[in-house]
């Protein structure tokens, strides 16, 4: 059994609050390794004119998760799902072997009930929140959170997740990074133009990306 943590996200680009955050959920929760999962599109961003293309943002990530337990995939385009839900029924079929858990910071958790059955998403792998200043009060106060404070279990027993059923919720502490993408988009609007000079391979699948992607 492998225990992976699944790190969804735009990563437009990635930053080091990506991998402060990973490595600190990789330790808290006793992970072999994660997964950021470079999304081709967020079904909940309707604006994208600012977003690189993919296969610059998994060449960004991939290179901000050099030398750690993290792989950059973009394994949506291969398994053919756009919707968090469809990628992990896919990914807990794919991988039998794997046990999952869904990372997302407390902004994503104040939002989560817009997600498409987000229902199914709590009742198929567990789920981990983050703790990010400014938003905690927000989750708290979710529909989503409503619903999923009764399967919320203690963060003493955060290491005994893999014997959780699902839905499971902790909800960790933990001081970010406050590097923000959107600040370092606009501090160089162009920063995607050296990733996009080649075809980069999946940190999981293994496929090549091509940079018109």
């Amino acid at each position: 059994m492998t225990r992976i943590g699944l790190l969804g996200g735009s990563f437009n680009p990635a930053h080091a609050g990506h991998r402060r955050i990973s490595l600190f959920a990789l330790n808290a929760l006793g992970l072999d390794e994660i997964w950021w999962m470079v999304s081709p599109g967020n079904p909940l961003k309707s604006d994208a004119t600012d977003m690189a293309p993919l296969a610059a943002r998994l060449a960004s990530a991939r290179k901000m998760a050099r030398g750690a337990p993290i792989r950059a995939t973009a394994i949506e385009t291969a398994l053919g799902t756009r919707y968090t839900v469809d990628t992990l029924d896919a990914l807990v079929r794919k991988y039998p072997k794997n046990r999952f858990i869904w990372l997302m910071g407390a902004d994503n958790l104040g939002q989560f009930h817009r997600w498409r059955a987000w229902r199914k998403i709590a009742r198929t792998i567990p789920i981990a929140v983050i703790a990010r200043p400014g938003y905690d009060g927000a989750a708290r106060a979710s529909p989503a959170m409503g619903w999923l404070r009764r399967f919320v279990y203690p963060a003493r027993q955060k290491s005994e997740w893999t014997h959780w059923r699902p839905p499971a919720l902790v909800q960790l502490r933990f001081r970010p990074d406050q590097t923000s993408a959107t600040r370092l988009r606009q501090a160089d609007p162009h920063w995607h133009i050296a990733f996009t000079r080649r075809a980069v391979r999946d940190g999981v699948t293994r496929l090549a990306i091509p940079p018109k992607d």
